[in-house]
């Protein structure tokens, strides 16, 4: 991957001004979608432009074109073949009209080890927008940081599993994967592993996922804008991290194509 640079902001496909900064900064109805930028490419950027045009649409009034801000991507990557970009989509105070600001950093890599998830009572509000104000969400991501684990997993006060802080999360059942079926974010990677999956005639479903019933699953996988890990334990609970279907995942995530920006 390319060396480290300076992290960049553009927003319409213009250099960023402080006030546009502060604008964003304001504005508490704002969406956004992350990505990681390989080659000038990326994995799912449909499901990416598909997401900001949804959300604008839910949350504004109005959609957002795909080719405009695939244009304002690839302008803010200036030629970066390997990056971390974020698109924020937000309504300046007076504005008709919303506005994108691109940000362009340093690649990121997945996580180099099992993930270890501490259980939360919670429930993120608008579950289906990757909404920019989380503070619940950040909360409990510092929390249980805090306490040692690598990532928060979201339950309900019935015990029924959602998502993670910013990760989805799937678990293994036998020769099939299964997705919670709470209200959750659909993760761009997410969708980009449920795809190649089906692709490959690899079993899947969305069904409700409770923590008691944890000890009856053969593992489970996290997905991020980062790419997939497994997941070495819940709570107090080890999971077994070794299972061919993870191996089946990883190695379709690995294969799936990516998109020129």
């Amino acid at each position: 991957m390319s060396e480290t640079f300076p992290a960049r902001l553009e927003v319409d496909g213009h250099p960023a001004t402080l006030e546009q900064v502060q604008a964003l900064d304001l504005s508490p109805r704002g969406h956004f979608t992350a990505m990681q930028v390989r080659g000038g490419a990326t994995l799912g950027l449909d499901f990416h432009l598909a997401r900001l045009d949804a959300a604008s649409r839910g949350l504004f009034g109005t959609g957002l074109d795909g080719e405009l801000v695939r244009g304002y991507i690839r302008r803010a990557l200036d030629g970066t073949p390997d990056a971390s970009v974020r698109v924020n989509v937000f309504v300046p105070d007076g504005a008709a009209t919303p506005s994108a600001m691109v940000s362009v950093r340093p690649p990121a890599a997945p996580p180099s080890r099992p993930q270890r998830l501490q259980s939360v009572s919670y429930q993120r509000p608008l579950a289906h927008l990757k909404h920019s104000t989380g503070f619940g969400q950040n909360y409990f991501a510092g929390l249980a940081s805090a306490n040692g684990f690598d990532e928060a997993l979201f339950a309900g006060r019935d015990g029924a599993i959602s998502e993670g802080s910013i990760t989805n999360i799937a678990f293994l059942d036998g020769d099939a994967l299964v997705w919670p079926a709470a209200p959750a974010l659909r993760g761009v990677m997410m969708q980009v592993l449920q795809r190649e999956l089906t692709g490959a005639g690899v079993p899947w479903r969305q069904a409700p996922v409770h923590l008691a019933d944890l000890p009856g699953y053969g593992g489970a996988l996290v997905t991020n804008s980062h790419g997939m890990a497994p997941v070495a334990s819940i709570d107090d609970l080890v999971l077994p991290t070794g299972a061919g279907l993870y191996a089946t995942a990883a190695r379709l995530l690995a294969a799936a194509p990516y998109d020129a920006l």
